[in-house]
């Protein structure tokens, strides 16, 4: 089976524009890492007797750092997929090495194993 890598690469490079969006709005690239993204806190400026709008500012980054995490591991599935498609070895099961059928990729550009080690 040949894969069509040219509309694999579109669409992991479309997701991938799409995550890094979605991350924007959450949080930022960590200048030191850039691979890496940063929660964006939100603005603690309040007055100390507000205390429950500091417990929604706490629930805020906390509701903001699970989207942000969830964001960044698809984001590196993703990244890592474009580079198994550069380095020859998109489509190819992690653990047995055989081609992962193409309607799994199709559904999901970025899976590593085929059906069979999922």
């Amino acid at each position: 089976m040949a894969l069509d890598l040219d509309y694999f690469r579109k669409q992991l490079e479309e997701e991938k524009s799409e995550l890094e969006a979605q991350l924007g709005t959450v949080a930022h690239r960590n200048p030191d890492a850039p691979e890496d993204w940063v929660v964006t806190p939100p603005d603690l400026n309040v007055m100390p007797a507000a205390k429950e709008e500091m417990a929604d500012q706490e629930e805020e980054l906390e509701n903001a750092a699970s989207v942000e995490y969830n964001l960044e591991s698809r984001l590196r599935d993703i990244n890592e997929a474009l580079e198994k498609a550069r380095q020859g070895k998109y489509g190819l099961c992690a653990v047995g090495g055989e081609e992962i059928d193409e309607a799994r990729l199709r559904a999901n550009a970025a899976a590593v194993t085929c059906v069979k080690h999922a």
